[in-house]
């Protein structure tokens, strides 16, 4: 059913609007009766009409005066008007009319079946534009949302493609595609970024992506490539792409062919994946295996230096002082761990190795520094000194008694780390007559070990120490000495018999576990020495046999020590914590002996590399 549509009478005066109104009530339509422009107007500021009947002479404004005020309007602009008039009217009335957007006109006495004719026409007509500009509009809005739909999907395709790109890259991936007919490529973002070139810069092309590829690789990505082409559909291999900024990176490969309806491969496409970090973890895991495996040997070899030199007078003494020292090796391993190796601090140090001496009197040792983190062979180091020198002053000093005490103090200085041991309170003391093992263990391990130093004052009133340690970013060249600190060259000059070695070890109990081994076989040692560039000025100038390389030292490896002695003919062994897998492959001929270490297999070895001297020093580099 159709809607009621508004049709506005205009007149002053109320009879012809009575008579309008009753010859237009048949076409069902709304019926608006207005005796005034003014009234006429406020009803179509407010209101739609589909036709709009005026007489033409009315007060204040006549009927053409409101039909341009009407026409005015932009929505009446197409409003159908009819002029009603009881005048005859002139041409120039009628142009006038036309002129104003008059439809027709309509004299007075009405013919009701002309005037409702008309009205219906005009009424048909604006409802059919409505009709029409609504189809239209609906039309509009079908299409508006028809393109907004097809805008949003080429949106998600867009943004579902950069997505996919950017996923790529940001998983360090990248696709590609090779027309074989045209010599086409194409590549995604991800695909510059795995080779370090800019999207707008290169073009990517045959002779171009070779020239990134490893050489080493490039035969086998040739080959892959060939047999696609004779028929494989599919293949992954790893290649080594090199950036122009002279980085590399591991890849890993995946293609896949296209055929046409011949079965002939037209197209070549794939993914390619960045695995530099994956080889990376896997390189860095094996080390930290091999690091793990190392200081597990040298941990091992350390222990077993501590129980082949350990002295006692009874068993339960040998196995106190093993414990002991063991128990210091494995409280300095603790604080490393924790720390994954990176330092321990010496305050937390100190107060582990002085513990059992604190349980009773809070106020028997008394500690007193600044925050000092130490290298993990300082810490082993100065673990083992601190633990001899408590036990000799519980044997010995202050800690035998119960009025004495320990001050334990240090300060870092710019090239040195220094702690002072004073004792009081014990028994008098006097310098011994000869170091005991225990002395000796703080002398090797500060000493030689450590680059460092270590004078004792036998003062009667208890025992002052001083431990120096050079900063571990210092710098130190010092003289080649022994374990007496005498001159080398001329205490071997006075050994006689068994051959003179050169010993290089910077783990000061194992440097004397062999040096002992050694020494009970007949031969003399120069050393042992525990820094690289030390070992060098030996290995230059020093007179010796043969020698014992400790592959890592704390300040460098020990293959230009090697160097020289394949130079001067020298025959030497490698000593190692490490696998014998990972030594340089200039020195493939060269003997290892592996940590911990077996007499026998010292003996054995140092005795075919002293017989055999042609043979080792044809190891050069």
């Amino acid at each position: 059913m159709n809607e009621k549509i508004n049709v506005l009478l205009v007149d002053d005066s109320p009879t012809k609007l009575l008579a309008n109104e009753e010859i237009l009530r048949d076409l069902g339509e709304n019926l608006v009766k207005t005796s005034s422009a003014r009234q006429a107007l406020e009803f179509l500021l407010k209101n739609e009409a589909a036709v709009v009947l005026i007489d033409v002479c009315m007060p204040e404004l006549d009927g053409f005066q409101l039909a341009q005020m009407i026409r005015d309007h932009p929505r009446f602009q197409r409003t159908a008007i009819i002029f009603i008039s009881a005048i005859q009217v002139t041409d120039d009335d009628r142009l006038r009319g036309y002129q104003l957007g008059a439809v027709d006109y309509v004299p007075v006495p009405v013919v009701p079946e002309v005037l409702r004719a008309k009205v219906r026409v005009f009424a048909e007509l604006y409802r059919k534009t409505r009709e029409l500009e609504r189809l239209n509009a609906e039309l509009e809005h079908r299409v508006a949302e028809r393109t907004a739909e097809l805008e949003a999907s080429n949106k998600r395709l867009l943004q579902s493609e950069e997505g996919r790109s950017l996923a790529l890259a940001a998983g360090q991936m990248g696709s590609w595609e090779w027309d074989l007919k045209t010599g086409e490529w194409k590549w995604d973002e991800g695909q510059y970024h795995i080779f370090g070139v800019a999207r707008d810069s290169f073009a990517p092309g045959a002779e171009k992506i070779r020239a990134l590829i490893h050489p080493d690789d490039l035969e086998r990505l040739r080959g892959m490539v060939r047999r696609m082409i004779r028929g494989e559909r599919t293949r992954q291999t790893e290649f080594r792409v090199l950036q122009p900024d002279g980085k590399m990176c591991w890849c890993t490969g995946t293609a896949a062919a296209s055929l046409d309806a011949a079965g002939r491969v037209v197209r070549i496409s794939g993914v390619t994946i960045d695995i530099t970090d994956r080889k990376e973890a896997e390189e860095h895991q094996d080390l930290l295996a091999r690091e793990v495996d190392h200081r597990a040997r040298n941990a091992l070899a350390v222990v077993q230096s501590i129980i082949r030199l350990s002295r006692a007078n009874s068993v339960e003494s040998y196995e106190a002082a093993v414990e002991g020292r063991i128990k210091a090796l494995a409280r300095a391993h603790t604080l490393l761990s924790d720390s994954r190796w990176h330092g321990a601090d010496l305050g937390v140090l100190a107060a582990e190795e002085l513990a059992p001496y604190r349980a009773a009197e809070a106020d028997k040792v008394a500690m007193s520094g600044p925050n000092v983190s130490l290298a993990p062979q300082v810490a082993q180091g100065l673990a083992l000194a601190l633990h001899e020198i408590a036990t000799n002053a519980a044997k010995h000093g202050a800690l035998s008694s119960l009025q004495g005490k320990i001050s334990l103090t240090w300060q870092l200085h710019p090239d040195l780390l220094a702690l002072r041991w004073v004792e009081s309170g014990g028994p008098r003391v006097a310098p011994p007559s000869a170091l005991s093992f225990g002395l000796n263990v703080i002398r090797a391990s500060i000493e030689q070990q450590l680059g460092g130093t270590v004078a004792f004052d036998w003062d009667p009133k208890g025992l002052r120490c001083t431990l120096s340690i050079p900063h571990y970013q210092a710098k130190h060249q010092r003289a080649v000495e022994n374990q007496g600190g005498g001159d080398n060259r001329s205490t071997l000059a006075d050994v006689a018999g068994g051959q003179r070695v050169l010993l290089v070890e910077d783990e000061a109990l194992v440097a004397m576990m062999i040096q002992e081994c050694l020494t009970e076989s007949g031969h003399s040692v120069l050393g042992p020495i525990s820094r690289a560039s030390e070992a060098l000025v030996a290995a230059k100038e020093g007179e010796f046999d043969a020698a014992i390389l400790d592959i890592n030292l704390g300040d460098g490896m020990a293959y230009p020590i090697a160097d020289i002695l394949c130079a001067r003919g020298v025959p030497f062994v490698f000593l190692t914590g490490y696998e014998a897998g990972t030594i340089d492959g200039r020195f493939s001929t060269v003997p290892i002996l592996q940590k911990p270490i077996e007499q026998q297999t010292l003996q054995s070895i140092f005795g075919r590399a002293t017989r055999n001297g042609t043979r080792l020093s044809a190891a050069r580099a």
